[in-house]
């Protein structure tokens, strides 16, 4: 999930580049969720190791 926010900035960056506008942003848009998404399964996860606790 990590890999597609990237890429979607990737996208986002090179399209600004090149003058579209509208992709540039729907792209940094997507990224945006995307990462937020990555976030909050990456603390969820690290909440659930830790209650767990070492076997």
């Amino acid at each position: 999930m990590l890999g597609l926010a990237i890429f979607f900035f990737i996208l986002a960056i090179v399209a600004a580049v090149f003058g579209f506008g509208g992709i540039a942003a729907t792209s940094a848009g997507i990224a945006q969720i995307l990462f937020v998404v990555f976030l909050v399964v990456f603390l969820v996860t690290a909440v659930m190791h830790i209650a767990r606790g070492r076997r």
